[in-house]
């Protein structure tokens, strides 16, 4: 059963992909706002949670995160990571770098070794607070389903009729190898139509854009939560495995979670 995120500051959890995870979430705490409604969300469909569209506001973010991180230090479980999630886009928030800037202040303050990550589907990487945002942060781990606008019309759903996936990736080469690249590998079927980003076309086209790119690391993984589209299948770690030793045929690190 897929599930939102009800507080701004969540966890911690221990992420396959991060460590020790202190989650922050800028979207509305009791409904989704995301410019892609991905057949796989954990936090459901976009439609689910219609209602009040609020963001959290900066200085309470930054409230309960100082709170959070202090707790965690005196308790010496300071996190690994502080990873931006929640219920959706976290760089639609309007003032996201203004929330950087007082999260990197913090996690100076409380727990220096401690990463900033940004989980984001690069939708908004055009505008340039987003960017200069992104490129502060520790990782900054932007989201590229397939090389195929259709395909990732079918997964991703962008809410903007725009997108293309060219767009997306001339945007990520500005980042000039400041990033990482994260792909979901799923099949299976969703409202009628059969979805697979795992064949060889798929798969070879990718692969022509991660070379293109030139992220710094690039992350695979399949389904691991429940899913709004309960016919989807998850792909096995061997699969993935696979993709990631083509991967890093091209010089670049590639984990498997």
């Amino acid at each position: 059963m897929t599930s939102l995120y009800h507080d701004i500051i969540y966890g911690p959890v221990h992420s396959r992909r991060l460590g020790l995870s202190l989650g922050v979430n800028l979207l509305p705490t009791e409904s989704k706002l995301c410019s892609f409604d991905c057949i796989y969300c954990e936090c459901g469909w976009n439609a689910d949670h219609p209602g009040g569209r609020r963001f959290n506001a900066r200085e309470e973010v930054r409230t309960h995160l100082e709170t959070a991180l202090r707790q965690m230090a005196a308790a010496g479980t300071p996190p690994d990571v502080i990873t931006f999630a929640g219920n959706g886009e976290p760089t639609l928030h309007p003032d996201f770098e203004g929330v950087i800037d007082d999260t990197l202040a913090l996690r100076d303050r409380y727990c220096p070794a401690a990463k900033v990550s940004v989980l984001s589907n690069a939708t908004q990487i055009h505008r340039e607070e987003v960017q200069r945002a992104l490129l502060r942060v520790d990782n900054n781990i932007l989201k590229l389903d397939s090389a195929f606008d259709a395909t990732v019309r079918r997964i991703d759903n962008p809410q903007n009729p725009q997108y293309t996936v060219r767009n997306t990736v001339d945007g990520m080469k500005r980042f000039t190898g400041q990033m990482i690249l994260q792909t979901m590998f799923l099949r299976g079927e969703c409202k009628g139509q059969r979805i697979d980003n795992t064949t060889e076309e798929e798969v070879a086209a990718w692969l022509q854009l991660v070379a293109e790119i030139r992220p710094r690391q690039v992350m695979v993984y399949s389904l691991d939560r429940d899913t709004p589209c309960p016919t989807l299948e998850k792909v096995s770690r061997e699969e993935l495995q696979r993709i990631a030793e083509r991967v890093e045929a091209l010089g670049i690190p590639c984990s498997v979670a």
